[in-house]
């Protein structure tokens, strides 16, 4: 499976409202429903729960390895645990920028916090005589916690996580958890099957209608901040949007997102072009640019980013970002949103910033272009080392399992040029040439370098022997800015690498044929881009 960035929103559509509003109520509904019943003690109903209470419990005091796993799974499950963990989530949201989720986790959990043990004094059920807890027994208070953390997660994960396999495996382990925290009450005699069976509708009830109330996906920076001076008035402005239609899980429903974001925010009707295996976005921004777009947003991974930019460098066009991909480098340095819906609006919203392009060229190869880095040697046998189906399946986890197998490619001989002054040479298992610093999980490979300085920064890495790697990892993570022979920078406007013999080398990603040189030229300001108000 591809790793696909587009999945619905929670609500997205008026139907989808309608859809949650009947399903809070169907929840709603049966609580209150087994509410009543309990508390009037309808004897079809507290035999049902006798019988179902007896051997779930008899079987867990006749082995002590489940009753001691039970015991277990009570106090790891305490719901005052569980609220905690999900304060700890919301701080952690609102640091990644999903501050609105963060609040709205908070008001879930501390909702089924507060609404349990209300309703155990209204209804006052007394617990099963098996067990040994004191206390009311309806609705069961870990059962109702559990199901609001399970949905809590369900919710989230449809939001934010991009890979569909990822989503369906957390989606089912979210509800076995909330499954196993209700069968542990049962199995050590503290509760009833309704008991449970109540706790999960309330904790339904509330989550959905928490998402009724109070929207968890990000306001749009329309409605945050003040519009910015446009030329021509809302509703006669032109987008065009490139699509690479294997990295979204529903193309139509995704297309449907944007024209309703589009003209939320002012613009007319979208113009949509998808990208082929044999075009990666060139002609089709060529057209959007002639058809007269006055914005164009490029959806797919790094290839279909860069062609689309490079082929409206100098246009005067602004581009917006929405990486839909696996590394999504430039979108990271960017600080765009990886949320794909975030990153549509900075693209529809935000503000233009002119940055740096690269053009590059060299031995067996076409003059080309970059945004992010080229290099040289071990960062591009890294490249050059991932399956692609492993790809499909792990995400950007298969860069590092590739990294960890080329650890040790060899070092080359190879000079360095800077603006054309006289050549140094220099050992060295990879040479990288970036127009941005920073690599995946933030490691600040060249944290002086800037997008829109006119400048390119150059290091070069050499350690020498395998366990070299772990000082060397050190010295980049702290930003240490000393250089020796392990690690060298430069910094100019055009850099000529020139390499003894062929080694691999990549631009932003896409390998490029083994050569011996590349020759780099920054080209200052050519490129609009749309970044984050």
């Amino acid at each position: 499976m591809a790793d696909r960035g587009y999945h619905p929103r929670v609500i997205e559509t008026p139907r989808q409202r309608w859809s949650v509003v009947a399903w809070t109520a169907g929840c709603a509904g049966l609580f209150a429903l087994l509410t009543v019943l309990v508390g009037t003690e309808w004897s079809p109903l507290r035999d049902l729960d006798h019988d179902l209470a007896e051997d779930p419990y008899r079987l867990t005091a006749d082995h002590a390895w489940l009753r001691h796993l039970a015991n277990g799974i009570e106090t790891a499950t305490q719901p005052n645990y569980l609220v905690a963990a999900a304060v700890v989530a919301a701080i952690v949201l609102a640091v990644k920028g999903h501050r609105r989720a963060g609040i709205w986790t908070v008001i879930v959990m501390a909702a089924a916090r507060i609404a349990y043990p209300l309703l155990k004094e209204l209804v006052e059920r007394p617990r099963p005589d098996l067990g040994d807890l004191g206390g009311w027994s309806f609705p069961s208070g870990h059962a109702t916690v559990a199901g609001a953390a399970a949905g809590v997660v369900v919710v989230l994960v449809t939001m934010l996580v991009r890979r569909r396999g990822l989503r369906r495996a957390l989606v089912v382990l979210a509800i076995a958890f909330a499954v196993l925290v209700g069968a542990d009450r049962v199995l050590l005699g503290v509760h009833y099957v309704s008991d449970v069976v109540a706790g999960g509708l309330l904790a339904a009830a509330i989550v959905l209608g928490a998402l009724l109330a109070f929207d968890p996906q990000p306001r749009s920076i329309a409605l945050r901040i003040e519009p910015l001076h446009e030329a021509l008035p809302p509703g006669e402005r032109k987008v065009a949007a490139i699509l690479n239609p294997i990295k979204v899980d529903d193309p139509a429903g995704f297309r449907a997102m944007v024209d309703k974001m589009a003209l939320d925010s002012g613009w007319r009707e979208v113009a949509w072009w998808e990208t082929t295996a044999e075009d990666t976005g060139y002609r089709m921004a060529h057209e959007a640019a002639v058809s007269g777009a006055d914005l164009v947003i490029a959806i797919g991974g790094d290839g279909t980013i860069r062609a689309v930019c490079e082929e409206l460098a100098g246009t005067g066009i602004p581009v917006g970002i929405v990486p839909a991909g696996t590394g999504n480098l430039l979108a990271r340095n960017l600080s765009i949103p990886l949320y794909l819906r975030a990153a549509v609006d900075v693209g529809l919203n935000g503000q233009d910033q002119a940055v740096d392009l690269v053009r590059v060229t060299g031995d067996e190869m076409e003059e080309s272009t970059f945004l992010v880095m080229a290099g040289m040697g071990f960062d591009a046998a890294i490249m050059e080392g991932v399956n692609e189906d492993f790809k499909k399946k792990v995400g950007w986890l298969a860069y590092v399992w590739s990294a960890l197998k080329a650890l040790m490619f060899p070092a080359i001989k190879v000079e360095v040029s800077v603006d054309g002054g006289e050549p140094t040479t220099h050992r060295a298992r990879t040479v990288v040439i970036g127009n941005v610093g920073y690599l995946q999980a933030g490691m600040p490979l060249i944290p002086d370098a800037a997008i829109d300085d006119g400048q390119l920064d150059v290091v070069l890495l050499y350690p020498r022997r395998f366990l070299s790697w772990v000082p060397l990892a050190a010295r980049v993570l702290t930003k240490n800015p000393r250089t020796d022979e392990t690690i060298v920078r430069m910094r100019g406007r055009t850099v000529l690498v020139r390499a003894s013999g062929p080694a691999p080398r990549q631009l932003d990603g896409d390998l490029l044929n083994p050569g011996r040189e590349l020759l780099a030229e920054c080209l200052h300001g050519r490129l609009l881009l749309r970044v984050p108000r």
